[in-house]
């Protein structure tokens, strides 16, 4: 990673969180929008019993994990950017009934209590067969990331569903597994020609901002097992893997942590300022 990106994700960074905290202090305010969300944990007796304290944090910490969590999907698009991806969220094309099937029963085979399918890159392929063989209806699918990159004259497109935590249940890593393999198999048309051609190469992954179980980890150290069911091994980007792949560098986890632990104070200065202030 060259100095320039370095100081630009520092900007990045240094930007969404100062903005995210004037817009906690903000929405926790007496006239935000968040303020009666803690008012109202009073009439939770099995919360209010427990004393002002476990109130107020109770409240705040649900609302916090999951518009932080939101932060951060914002940062890593601009990361994203900065690092030299073209980022988009969508992708648009044709796809088939008969692929459409050709999903439904690699999903089925996942999940199959009784004769499970372990979930293999090589799948892949079962779907580009299919896009060559049916016809298929146009349509539109949102996408978390589109990323490309084009390296030595070979284009690069990757599809991420990207959940923070990546905490799933059986029927959302279903789900998230079938979005992704059907915009796969859009991508998979539109640029059939030039796949064949060795021009363009589409890949897939699911992606996390933290590994839950070890913090400077991949997918290695990761026990999600609902979304290994899933996901093989290489269609994870856990953590660190999924930081270094946004950075397009082997040292992107490394500037992602230096710069949150740089610019995150400014968030627990305000959390403090909300919670005297109740």
């Amino acid at each position: 990673m060259d100095k320039l990106t370095e100081v630009t994700i520092g900007e990045i960074f240094n930007k969404e969180l100062n903005d995210f905290a004037f817009r906690l202090a903000k929405d926790y305010s007496k006239s935000g929008s968040k303020y009666k969300n803690i008012e109202k944990k009073n009439n939770n007796f099995l919360i209010s019993n427990l004393g002002e304290e476990v109130i107020v944090y109770s409240a705040l910490m649900r609302s916090l994990d999951s518009s932080l969590g939101n932060r951060i999907e914002q940062i890593a698009l601009k990361v994203a950017v900065a690092s030299g991806y073209k980022v988009s969220q969508g992708v648009s094309g044709n796809i088939s009934s008969g692929t459409i099937n050709v999903i439904a029963t690699l999903l089925d085979a996942y999940k199959d209590k009784s004769n499970p399918k372990k979930p293999l890159l090589s799948d892949l392929t079962l779907i580009q067969d299919s896009v060559k063989t049916t016809v298929g209806k146009s349509k539109f699918h949102n996408s978390d990331y589109l990323v490309e990159k084009t390296k030595n004259g070979k284009k690069t497109l990757t599809l991420l569903e990207l959940k923070i935590g990546g905490d799933l249940d059986n029927k959302k890593a279903r789900s998230e597994k079938e979005a992704i393999l059907e915009q796969y198999a859009i991508l998979v048309s539109e640029y059939e020609e030039e796949i064949e051609a060795n021009k363009v190469e589409v890949k897939i992954y699911f992606a996390t901002a933290y590994n839950k179980d070890s913090l400077n980890s991949g997918a290695k150290n990761w026990k999600q097992a609902s979304v290994r069911s899933f996901f093989a091994e290489e269609e994870l980007l856990i953590g660190k893997d999924f930081w270094n792949f946004i950075c397009d560098s082997d040292k992107g986890w490394e500037v992602i942590m230096r710069e949150y632990k740089k610019n995150s104070p400014i968030i627990k200065q305000t959390l403090s300022e909300v919670i005297n202030s109740f």
